[in-house]
């Protein structure tokens, strides 16, 4: 393999697929990624690198080899039958996710057998036809996955059926009259299906709620959050329960805590927030040091393990944010009362309270339960105007589109204008520091605009406006940073060898998988940028963050940045401490918002039983509620998007036949993707709309061609486009190009 390796400069893909088929036909059992591909067979430069990729890809289409799931390869050896997970797709390409596999296996509708998305299945694997990819048919549901489908009801006076665009089920679902709950034509319906007999071209299923007529507001909130699986309602037992709970704060209690309620203290937060669940404290230590205290909510001093609520929690683990509305991970009267931080109460909390110099270091730190008493409760705007008006805010908000405040004189006695001014104004200097330092370690910078809704008293949408962190928003975010980096540290870092860290709860960041580096690397590439896909974690974070700012005022800075981020991991929970890539943190965990993420309440307990001396939890139980946490979480970011989608839909309805200035986003064999400049809503212009040539998808160039006129759509390019249709059901937008990148009209 060796001298074979030495001469692979010069061998073309066929040798070097060989060579690969050799190493994994010698080594069955052997798992490579490819830095030890191209390490093994000496790939010294970025085109071998990419040939690789390209050959694995080929590899992993014919079967040969299958891809693990920490993104390595090894010898495909699968015997005939296997189980696994079936998904389910609205075009019959449906597919079969064996166990402990990434590479899944595309099952056709001939061969699903009424087999639902989710399943839990036994398939066979079919003879291989040359040149064809694997197929593999259903021969046993095991398990029927707990899935409910959102749609619209169509009723007659002899059947009805639930009519549904759910992409994983190609057929409507049949409805006795008998099993439709009262619902009518045109209602919204959360249907489970009960039965599908082989013999039937459709589903049987029966209603499970109606949420309302289609098109209101809440009932389509509410479809979304039933799409997802995730609650619209509260159970009353557990309001119930909240609502008994006293609200006066013993003497008793304080005494057990440490009292800071004479300390300055104040919270920060969005203006329209209700659960406050952070709060900063401030004041001077002597010979140029800060006490700077983090409080969070005790909400586990309310919350008893194993209670009604306590089980209600664990089940949503974390709040959803729609656009116009908070699902809260808990009671009313808990989140936005008992725990909840308001101005001019006394309110228990865990806190983080550091000592801290002028150059941001800090010198030491301590952390339990306290007693606090918030001064005021600042708004984002509200501190930013502070530190706007005393000179303190960066260039960039400065600069930053919409109103600033003028400059103010200082106060008499010489202190900065405004209420808190000093402390303000401290703890954002020293937050810059604290921000200045994690990415001098290799932190990557993603700041990416959010878009927000004026809505009507109805729900519906009014206006857009972009949200950009600004000052105030890093201030808070920097000192969460860095209790939850500290407090995680205090449990998993380890004095000595022989000891070993007890089960806890980290927030991990794995680094990117190199395949997808490398196609990021790829598509940089065509915009004439470099980045760095080998070396230190150091090295390759700082390639990293050149590049975001290399990107800055480019016309493809948005997309560059989009396919950078996708080419990152997920944060997620666990007890294994890997650390977290993004942030460079070596040790990192969630301590700062117990109100709306249930992983902060698991950290709360285990600093509590711990520092009482209490013996480790159960390994395994943490490990599979870290699991529950992190997949709750990515279902109320999908649910949350999706909202913004249909709102973003609903805004652009008002809009049809208006032109918009946008700007390239993607592109695929389908027709190109725009996102609107003043909006950001996305859409598409659809192949057969271009109408003035023959499109050709370039897809290693990211863009479409035309054949006769050689016209060039690619990503990042500026167009105008004009809204075609709207469609909520499906949250779909329509664009017609109205003018291409030179102005020229395209429509003919």
């Amino acid at each position: 393999m060796d001298n074979v390796a030495k001469n692979i400069g010069r061998k073309n893909k066929r040798q070097l697929e060989q060579m690969l088929k050799d190493l994994f036909q010698n080594n069955p059992e052997t798992e490579y990624g490819l830095p030890e591909l191209s390490k093994i067979l000496k790939l010294k430069n970025h085109p071998l690198k990419l040939l690789c990729t390209d050959v694995l890809a080929d590899l992993r289409a014919d079967d040969f080899i299958c891809a693990t799931r920490n993104y390595k390869y090894r010898l495909n050896t699968r015997n005939q039958v296997m189980e696994g997970v079936f998904s389910r797709k609205r075009n019959g390409r449906n597919s079969f996710l064996p166990d402990g596999e990434e590479q899944s296996i595309l099952v056709m509708e001939r061969n699903a057998h009424h087999a639902l998305d989710g399943d839990r299945v036994k398939a066979v694997f079919l003879a291989r036809r040359r040149n064809h990819t694997r197929e593999a048919e259903i021969i046993e549901i095991i398990h029927r996955a707990d899935k409910n489908f959102v749609g619209t009801l169509k009723v007659t006076r002899d059947f009805a059926f639930l009519l549904t665009n759910d992409r994983t089920l190609a057929a409507d679902i049949f409805i006795p009259k008998r099993k439709l709950k009262g619902g009518k034509d045109g209602d919204k319906a959360l249907v489970k299906i009960v039965s599908w007999p082989e013999d039937m071209k459709n589903p049987e299923g029966q209603v499970i709620d109606i949420l309302g007529r289609t098109g209101d507001n809440n009932t389509e909130m509410h479809a979304i959050l039933a799409e997802y699986g995730l609650p619209y309602s509260y159970p009353k037992a557990a309001e119930k329960a909240a609502d008994e709970m006293p609200d006066d704060i013993t003497p008793d209690e304080i005494a057990r805590r440490e009292d800071l309620r004479q300390v300055t203290t104040f919270t920060i937060d969005p203006a329209d927030a209700k659960d406050f669940d952070d709060a900063l404290s401030i004041r001077p230590a002597g010979d140029g040091l800060w006490e700077v205290g983090v409080h969070i909510a005790d909400v586990t001093h309310y919350v008893k393990e194993g209670s009604i609520i306590d089980r209600e929690a664990r089940q949503r683990s974390t709040s959803v944010y729609l656009v116009d509305r908070t699902i809260p991970m808990l009671p009313e009267r808990l989140c936005n009362y008992l725990c909840s931080l308001r101005p001019n109460e006394d309110k228990l909390t865990y806190s983080a309270i550091f000592l801290i110099d002028e150059k941001g270091e800090v010198k030491s730190w301590h952390e339990g339960r306290t007693v606090i008493h918030s001064d005021r409760r600042f708004t984002y705007e509200e501190a930013q105007a502070i530190l706007e008006q005393n000179g303190e805010a960066s260039p960039e908000d400065l600069s930053a589109p919409g109103e600033h405040p003028a400059r103010v004189a200082p106060n008499a006695d010489g202190t900065p204008a405004g209420e808190f001014a000093t402390e303000l104004i401290t703890l954002n200097r020293l937050a810059k520091k604290l921000r200045a330092k994690r990415f001098a370690s290799g932190a990557i910078a993603f700041d990416r605009p959010e878009v927000r809704f004026i809505l009507d008293d109805k729900g519906h949408p009014t206006g857009t406006y972009v949200k950009v962190a600004k000052d105030a928003n890093k201030l808070v975010e920097e000192w969460m940073l860095l209790a939850n980096r500290y407090v995680a540290e205090k449990i998993g870092k380890v004095n000595t060898q022989k000891t070993k860290a007890k089960p806890y709860v980290y927030r991990i960041h794995d680094v990117p998988d190199p395949e997808k580096l490398e196609k990021l690397q790829a598509f940089v590439a065509k915009f004439g940028y470099k980045l760095r896909t080998t070396g230190s974690k150091e090295e390759v974070t700082r390639s990293f963050n050149k590049l975001l700012t290399d990107v800055e005022g480019k016309k493809e800075k948005d997309v560059v940045q989009e396919v950078a981020l996708r080419s990152m991991q997920k944060a997620r929970y666990s007890t294994q401490n890997i650390g977290h890539y993004g942030l460079m943190f070596r040790y990192y965990t969630h301590f700062t918002s117990p109100i709306r993420r249930y992983p902060d309440d698991l950290v709360h307990r285990l600093l509590a039983r711990y520092d009482e001396g209490g013996r480790a939890v159960d390994l395994q139980k943490l490990e599979e509620l870290c699991e529950h946490c992190s997949q709750m979480e990515q279902l109320a970011a999908t649910a949350e998007r999706a909202s913004i989608k249909y709102k973003q839909v609903e805004f652009m309805a008002d809009h049809l036949g208006e032109e918009f200035k946008g700007k390239i986003s993607g592109v695929n064999e389908f027709g190109i993707y725009v996102e609107v400049d003043e909006t950001l809503c996305e859409g598409m212009v659809g192949l057969h709309s271009l109408m003035d040539d023959y499109y050709e998808f370039d897809e290693r160039n990211y863009c479409l061609v035309g054949r006769r006129h050689h016209r060039r759509y690619s990503i990042g390019d500026p167009v105008v486009v004009r809204v075609a249709h709207a469609n909520l059901e499906r949250r779909q937008l329509d664009y017609e190009l109205a003018s291409g990148p030179n102005g020229t009209n395209r429509r003919k």
